[in-house]
């Protein structure tokens, strides 16, 4: 390689790095990392502001590789500028506790921005990292002083853009004018099962012109010139993202693969491997050599980069002397603490006549947003029935990127991955509602959120066949259960206003993400004073109501059914059986008790045991033990007013007792 020029052999070497990594694994797709290794060198020698000694910079550029198979090529790039990836993490690429999974892990791997690999969420991710910069350069910015000040750069494949949830993004991303937002589509034509017109002929320029983005095109991908001018054009547009489409040739310089689906999701092979660096002109074949010049070269470059914090650092210095209560906030948020109070103004439900649970969470949704200005979101177009609305405060929006009020339209799974991206920002606590029914049209994003443990908060309303009218198409069935199985995630179904409340408090203070599952219906708001217990639900379940005497059976329930078990323990007292009900809106947060705690709330010895929720019963069977009895409802629901269709699937007092009698 010592004859060709050193951009040449640089980029080069993160084509030989990737394809070694990915050989010595015998795992993992080296295609894409060759395809785009100058468009990786390009943006990490040219325009990345970043620096690598401390990747948490708070005004760093954000990279998110959304097409993550194509981790290698940011594994290269992050070891050759500096980050603490060593060759020995190269060489343990996709091995047992190495830094170099298969796809970026967030948390995991330094400079990795976000978990990517499920295609699309990478974009969605970044359209939430986007507008949390602009949120914050509008609190924040002042003249002559521009403390939040950086840019989102994307990488995405053919995979990404044939998701769904890129284009709900992207639409978001386009209306709202996030013109820091520059993605590098890297468009190769090829897939896993070979050309991408067997299934995706589209326009795609057309398509990112519809939704309001600057589309520019560079007909060679390996043209580093046309790559930075095309880049240099997206940042000069101050009104509209950009995508930059690079026609590109999956594993470049392979001379049996390039071109080839083959070269996609398996290592090229021992020989082949050989003969691409042949083929490229590299003088040593050695398995994961970088000549001298190549790491002197990429030193010269990020030698600059710990003078960009520093700058920035002086730059805050002097804001704090300018607008000195600004920047405590500033500092403040960058801390990503609560501030002090912040739940002072949470309203005491007591003695207030039956609320639904979603109204409730709207009241200290707003209570909370007065002292917490980092408290932003929406809803997926169903505000007025989510109660999501921060009243008094204006729509995010192109005019207006200090507004509070994020309008998501209905857009599920991009609300789901954007707020992700809003969290990964820091400074931001964001929230995002729908009806509980639609989790499902955002597992994917809440998922990811779970394995990152990002700080969300989604806010699912309507939570069972209560939902009534609608019918079975709105009323959630297996919904819970299905959250509750993904690790990670915090389930919250409160019982009645006091433990949304508390549902609240334990959401903004968790470090991952939380779900909170609330009731279309009134719900009597529980006298505290005749349970003195209070609510315990930051121990995820606790005793509500004791029994007299000696308790025999216990009730355990969630949600609206914590009612009809409290019905069904003075009916049940009445024939002389003495129960225990407890209400259990979280089993995360009882099982993160001590085992001691979780004992006194369900004793052993007590083996008579009736749970009762309306959604499947699967799961219960760890809290009753399969000698004691569920119910719940194991088929859809029906259209009729709620308090008809709870009725005709049992899921009355009378029921309750029922059941528990035949313990």
């Amino acid at each position: 390689m010592s004859q060709q020029p050193m951009e040449t052999i640089s980029i080069n070497t993160i084509r030989t790095l990737a394809m070694d990594a990915i050989e010595k694994a015998k795992s993992g797709h080296p295609g894409a990392p060759m395809g785009l290794a100058a468009a990786g060198y390009v943006l990490f020698s040219k325009f990345l502001k970043h620096n690598p000694e401390n990747p948490l910079w708070p005004n760093r550029d954000r990279f998110v590789l959304s097409a993550g198979h194509a981790s290698m090529l940011l594994y290269s790039l992050l070891h050759l500028t500096g980050y603490p990836v060593s060759m020995e993490d190269l060489k343990n690429f996709r091995q047992w506790g190495s830094k170099t999974p298969g796809h970026p892990e967030y948390g995991h791997t330094p400079g990795v921005e976000t978990t990517t690999g499920p295609l699309g969420q990478g974009i969605a991710n970044a359209v939430g990292i986007a507008m949390a910069e602009r949120y914050q350069a509008s609190r924040f910015n002042r003249p002559g002083f521009p403390v939040v000040d950086h840019h989102t750069w994307v990488i995405c494949g053919d995979g990404d853009l044939m998701e769904g949830i890129s284009q709900e993004a992207a639409s978001l991303a386009g209306h709202l004018g996030l013109a820091k937002l520059i993605c590098l589509y890297d468009d190769n034509g090829i897939s896993i099962e070979g050309s991408t017109d067997i299934s995706f002929t589209e326009d795609v320029a057309k398509r990112f012109e519809a939704s309001g983005w600057q589309v520019l095109s560079v007909k060679d991908g390996n043209n580093t010139e046309e790559i930075a001018a095309a880049i240099d054009q997206a940042k000069e547009d101050k009104d509209r993202p950009s995508l930059v489409i690079l026609r590109t040739q999956i594993a470049f310089g392979s001379p049996g693969k390039q071109g080839s689906e083959k070269s996609h999701g398996s290592p090229l092979g021992e020989e082949e491997c050989r003969l691409t660096k042949k083929n490229l002109g590299c003088l040593i074949e050695d398995p994961f050599y970088v000549p001298k010049q190549v790491t002197a070269h990429f030193h010269e470059i990020i030698e600059g980069t710990p003078k960009k914090e520093a700058n920035w650092k002086a730059l805050v210095a002097d804001y704090e002397k300018e607008h000195p209560a600004l920047a405590v906030e500033f500092a403040h948020t960058l801390s990503g603490a609560l501030p002090d109070a912040w739940d002072a103004g949470i309203p005491d439900f007591a003695g207030e006549k039956p609320v639904a649970t979603r109204v409730a969470s709207g009241r200290v949704l707003n209570a909370i947003a007065t002292r917490v200005p980092g408290l932003i979101g929406g809803s997926a177009d169903l505000a007025p029935s989510n109660m999501t609305h921060i009243v008094g405060e204006k729509d995010f929006s192109r005019a207006n990127y200090l507004g509070r009020n994020i309008r998501f339209g209905v857009r599920e799974h991009a609300m789901g991955a954007i707020l992700s991206g809003m969290a990964l920002h820091k400074g931001l606590k964001p929230y995002g509602g729908t009806f509980l029914v639609f989790a499902d049209y955002m597992r994917p994003a809440i998922r990811v959120a779970a394995l990152m443990q990002v700080g969300v908060i989604y806010v699912f309303t309507h939570d069972s066949i209560a939902v009534g009218e609608d019918g079975p198409t709105h009323q959630p069935i297996e919904h819970l259960a299905s959250l509750r199985a993904i690790p990670g995630l915090t389930v919250i179904r409160p019982a009645d206003a006091t433990e949304t409340a508390e549902a609240w408090r334990q959401a903004m203070v968790s470090k991952g993400p939380v779900a909170l599952a609330l009731s279309r219906q009134n719900l009597e708001v529980l006298d505290r004073s005749q349970y003195p217990a209070a609510s315990g639900l930051a121990r995820g379940a606790y005793v509500l109501s004791e029994a007299e005497g000696t308790p025999e059976i216990l009730l355990i329930a969630t949600g609206a059914e914590v009612h009809l078990a409290l019905g069904a323990q003075k009916v049940l007292a009445e024939k002389g059986k003495a129960a225990r009900v407890v209400s259990m809106p979280s089993w995360e947060l009882f099982e993160a008790q001590d085992q001691a705690y979780r004992e006194s709330i369900l004793p052993p010895a007590i083996t008579k045991r009736l749970a009762v929720e309306a959604g499947i019963p699967m799961g219960w069977e760890k809290y009753t033990g399969f000698g004691g009895k569920i119910l719940g409802i194991n088929h859809f629901g029906a259209s009729a007013p709620g308090p008809e269709v709870l009725k005709r699937f049992g899921f009355t007092v009378e029921k309750v007792v029922e059941m528990a009698l035949t313990l």
